[in-house]
């Protein structure tokens, strides 16, 4: 992928932040940067979200928009320093699901179950610290601080 963005990569970051506008998305972005809390366990995840709930919902709705952005970004249909510049909130969204991640692929059998988000999420820690060498120790530090 050209390193170059182009118009298409800056109406498609627009599009992804016109859905991210959306009521019921925006709610869903607002309880998980605020109230859901990283735990490491299915047992523990279920007691914080359990199915049918509307904090399952929640959590299912943003992992998977990220998910989805990110699939972009991996898949060379955006252009990932562009994502860099305005897509900070999947970084906040995998440092909070990173601990639960390894039990959710064994729960589902899936293996690749936010593997996109993973993907761009490392590349993003690393554009950051190539700028400023502790930046993400900083970010992931102010994420673990979040849920306290």
């Amino acid at each position: 992928m050209s390193s170059q963005a182009t118009y298409e990569d800056v109406n498609l970051i627009l599009r992804l932040y016109e859905l991210r506008r959306e009521d019921k998305l925006r709610e869903a972005r607002q309880w998980f940067a605020g109230m859901f809390r990283p735990v490491d366990t299915i047992e523990e995840f279920n007691k914080a979200c359990p199915p049918g709930s509307g904090q399952n919902a929640y959590f299912r709705m943003v992992t998977s928009y990220w998910e989805m952005a990110a699939g972009f970004v991996t898949a060379g249909v955006l252009n990932e320093r562009l994502f860099f510049q305005s897509g900070g909130e999947l970084l906040l969204t995998w440092e909070k699901i990173r601990p639960l991640v390894p039990a959710l692929r064994q729960a589902r059998k899936n293996s690749r179950l936010y593997i996109n988000m993973e993907t761009v999420a490392g590349r993003m820690a690393e554009y950051m610290n190539h700028e400023s060498p502790e930046s993400f120790d900083a970010f992931a530090e102010m994420v673990r601080n979040m849920a306290r």
